[in-house]
């Protein structure tokens, strides 16, 4: 059964009484309904499963209730149910396949309820051959979400589009073949009463050799734009181009890496970006692969010129050296270049005329951007405009990890209001291969966020929910906010 393979790219389909069906289309997947042969058994299992206690797990690529491992439970359903599958009918997949699994038994149950979700990814861990799922569901329309997705692959075996949904239905098992493009998502659970109950885990043998891992090119980055202090002063809420506030923003944020300025572009600047931002006829871009990001990002191209004006304001050389007195870091040929030229620097400052002092704090420079050069000092910058609705997310990936440096990452919200924390949206830091977060910027209307990072720490924007869609009698309309996200490096 398993080697029905056509000649059209690989593609092909078996069926057998409605009950079995075999598809190598995008990757070689099984469906096997009515698989327990007892209706009394398999309630019994329900019965057994929804006893267990469940545990919430959520972070970048997943929300949803999971239980303990079932490898020892001696409930005489689950104890029969495991028993059977890592049994006899491991021996079965075994000889199908032609691959002798292993023994080891790797099954828990899972419950999916409301805005519930698993994002895009593979499944590939050391020693996972075949993964299953036994579903234990009411009846279940593809409208109530909890789809099983499957996704084509480019030539980097990156994960495109989805291509093929399967709908939960009761005592259904569904098996895939684990390998370097068995790109899957669990679809967000929308109904808000139904719970999506199975059972899963994965049969443990050879792994498939996986080719090598793809890298994605760097993010173009730049140096600043030669604008002067008048385009702080034209933005800028003059509270932060006092010296003595800087100074205070600084000691703070040196105490903490991070901090959020509140109010920070002048009020009829910020009302007339964000109205903008709605209103015009922005050219949307979609980014992925979905195994690391879905969000939309502007064209910049097709922004009004108030857009463009406050992109060049974050991209601005009077801007890098205004970052620079508010964190301390080297973004500037006038910064100091270590605390000893920093204590020096602070002298002459305050022994400086007001004037000179007031000039200083907004960025201007009359000495030539070569003054940088000549120092050894080049900081640069990568940015974009992106709007956050439903279903947008960012994933920690090993790329990412791989990679990471010591950087500044500047949020600036727009459209927020309105916006609560449930919905998702909200930028997580965490420390590599820990689950703690560590810091949580959430969406605020005209609050710069400011957070430097250093090579351990990593981010993700948390998954935008169905809660986002708007509660007014229109349930078809879906909330959005913007942000400027830019990333700036010494």
């Amino acid at each position: 059964m398993f080697t029905n393979h056509n000649k059209d790219g690989g593609r092909s389909t078996t069926c057998i009484e409605n009950r079995f069906a075999l598809d190598c289309h995008p990757f070689p997947h099984c469906i096997i309904k009515n698989f327990l042969s007892s209706e009394a058994f398999v309630e019994n299992l329900q019965r057994e499963l929804l006893e267990l206690n469940f545990h919430e797990k959520s972070n970048d690529l997943y929300k949803f209730k999971q239980s303990e491992d079932l490898k020892k439970r001696t409930e005489p359903y689950i104890a029969g149910l495991r028993t059977a599958l890592f049994g006899r009918f491991r021996s079965w997949l075994g000889d199908v396949l032609g691959v002798e699994l292993e023994p080891t038994v790797d099954i828990s149950c899972a419950r999916y309820e409301y805005t519930d979700v698993l994002l895009c990814h593979d499944d590939e861990l050391e020693g996972r051959r075949v993964a299953f799922i036994l579903y234990l569901v009411p009846p279940w329309q593809s409208s109530d979400g909890g789809t099983l997705d499957l996704y084509t692959t480019d030539s980097n075996f990156q994960p495109q589009s989805i291509v093929k949904s399967l709908v939960p239905s009761w005592n259904t098992l569904v098996l895939f073949e684990v390998s370097p493009v068995s790109f899957h998502q669990v679809s967000e659970v929308l109904s808000q009463d139904k719970c999506r109950l199975s059972l899963g885990g994965w049969f443990h043998g050879p792994s498939l050799e996986r080719p090598p891992r793809y890298i994605e090119p760097l993010v173009p980055r730049s140096p600043h734009i030669p604008r002067d202090e008048t385009l702080l002063l034209e933005w800028v809420n003059p509270v932060y181009l006092d010296i003595s506030y800087q100074e205070q923003i600084q000691e703070e944020f040196e105490d903490n890496s991070e901090i959020q300025l509140k109010d920070f572009l002048k009020e009829e600047k910020f009302r007339e970006v964000n109205e903008q931002l709605r209103l015009s006829q922005i050219q949307w871009m979609k980014r992925g692969p979905p195994n690391k990001r879905c969000c939309e990002v502007a064209s910049l191209e097709t922004v009004p010129q108030c857009v463009s004006a406050c992109w060049e304001l974050l991209h601005s050389e009077a801007f890098f050296l205004l970052l620079s007195n508010f964190t301390g870091l080297r973004l500037h040929y006038l910064c100091p270049a270590d605390d000893d030229d920093d204590n020096d620097e602070d002298k002459v400052r305050k022994n400086k005329p007001e004037e000179e002092r007031d000039e200083e704090a907004t960025g201007s420079s009359s000495e030539s951007a070569n003054a940088s050069r000549e120092k050894g000092v080049t900081p640069v910058c990568c940015g974009e405009l992106r709007r956050w609705s439903h279903g947008g997310y960012t994933l920690l990936h090993d790329g990412e990890a791989a990679r990471a440096e010591y950087a500044l990452d500047l949020l600036l919200p727009f459209g927020c209001t309105g916006w609560e924390s449930e919905f998702g949206g909200f930028t997580c830091y965490v420390a590599n291969e820990e689950d703690e977060e560590l810091l949580t910027v959430y969406p605020e209307d005209n609050s710069l966020a400011l957070v430097y990072r250093d090579k351990e720490t990593l981010k993700f924007v948390k998954h935008v929910n169905h809660k986002s869609f708007s509660d007014s009698a229109d349930s078809s309309t879906c909330r959005a906010f913007y942000d400027f996200s830019f990333v700036y490096y010494e």
